[in-house]
């Protein structure tokens, strides 16, 4: 595929800037409108096409549609607005050749017909088109989850030195000002006495965490490209074994434990039903060992990155719930208040729990 200046020009055999993104769906989710789709479609090289449906996953304001046809199965992408500036969008397919180049384990992208872009322009969008991979989701094993460990390892050693023209972002979780945003809009609206007692703790718990993990010297820590959003929800699974690894859309320059750190609580944190006030307190303990020594089976994590990482899980936690929860008022389809009151409980346990989670990790 050629190099990814050639995909900044727009218009590629399409009819230009006409307006044809459709309004929201169901539940607020986008969706393709169908003149947009067909000048989309046309773009691309892959014959007869048997079926077209949407893809209901991922982000909501991202639309995606599953293309069936004689040269294969693919899905189609639509950039959700503010993650498509061309620039953005040409750093984070700069990464994914270069993965591919190197034999990493990701859905490949589809070039345009006319000059092979990995990225088009047309109808006031910005999409990508990748192969499909099929496969299934995270089986919560240990073989699985050491797998999860393994393949971050592997990521970070193939970026080590990757570099581009095209400039990543450097924000992360870590002591983020949006975080002490959302906490003030939340504040700021009305709630029961016990609703600001939990947004006051964890609001006081984050920024205790962001002033540990500075005196462990993170800032002054080597920054290298990080996938900035490894969760078992952006992998797809065959068996135990990772079939590929998706989203690079957050990928953005940072010290590696911070993405080490949101991967062991998100591969051991324990959920539970739809009632969250049931969900357990603690993490499994050995899913979160297991995920530690896969990437420490490709590349050692230091003494001084281990004692950040139960910090920047606290702060992973709180960073995730706050800000949908500032935007809408629910995390996913649970009313903000109780989903909070878990997390509070959570991060309890893992403010009691830090030796033994340290101690876990160096183990």
């Amino acid at each position: 595929m050629e190099h990814l200046a050639s995909s900044m020009q727009s218009g590629e055999g399409g009819s230009g800037r006409q307006q044809a993104l459709s309004a929201s769906g169901v539940f607020g989710r986008e969706q393709f409108g169908a003149e947009e789709l067909a000048v989309v479609l046309s773009n691309y090289d892959l014959g007869v096409i048997e079926s077209v449906t949407e893809f209901a996953r991922g982000s909501r304001k991202a639309p995606k549609m599953l293309i069936a046809g004689e040269k294969g199965k693919f899905l189609l992408k639509r950039r959700a607005r503010g993650r498509d500036e061309p620039q953005k969008v040409a750093f984070t397919h700069a990464l994914q050749l270069y993965l591919t180049e190197k034999g990493f384990p990701l859905a490949h992208l589809i070039g345009t017909r006319r000059h092979n872009n990995s990225m088009l322009q047309v109808c006031g969008g910005v999409y990508e088109l990748f192969e499909y991979v099929d496969g299934q989701p995270y089986a919560h094993t240990l073989e699985a989850t050491h797998e999860g460990g393994k393949v971050l390892a592997t990521y970070h050693q193939l970026l080590n030195d990757f570099r581009t023209e095209w400039k990543p972002g450097t924000g992360s979780y870590h002591a983020a000002p949006g975080v002490k945003r959302g906490f003030e809009v939340l504040l700021a609206k009305e709630a029961s006495a016990e609703d600001r007692e939990v947004l006051t703790f964890l609001m006081d718990s984050y920024q205790h965490a962001s002033e540990m993990v500075e005196g462990l010297g993170l800032p002054a820590w080597p920054k290298q490209i990080v996938h900035a959003d490894w969760h078992p929800g952006n992998m797809i699974f065959k068996g135990d074994r990772i079939a590929a690894v998706i989203d690079y859309d957050s990928a953005r320059f940072l010290p590696r434990v911070v993405d080490v750190a949101n991967g062991a609580l998100q591969f051991s944190i324990v959920g539970g039903g739809d009632d969250v006030a049931s969900w357990p307190v603690e993490l499994d303990a050995a899913r979160f060992r297991r995920f530690l020594r896969g990437y420490d089976s490709v590349s050692l994590l230091t003494e001084a990155e281990v004692k950040t990482l139960p910090w920047l899980m606290i702060e992973a936690l709180v960073a995730e719930a706050v800000f949908p929860i500032a935007m809408t008022g629910h995390f996913g389809r649970v009313e903000g208040a109780p989903f909070l009151r878990m997390v509070k409980r959570k991060v309890q346990w893992m403010q009691k729990s830090v030796d033994q989670l340290i101690e876990l990790a160096e183990t």
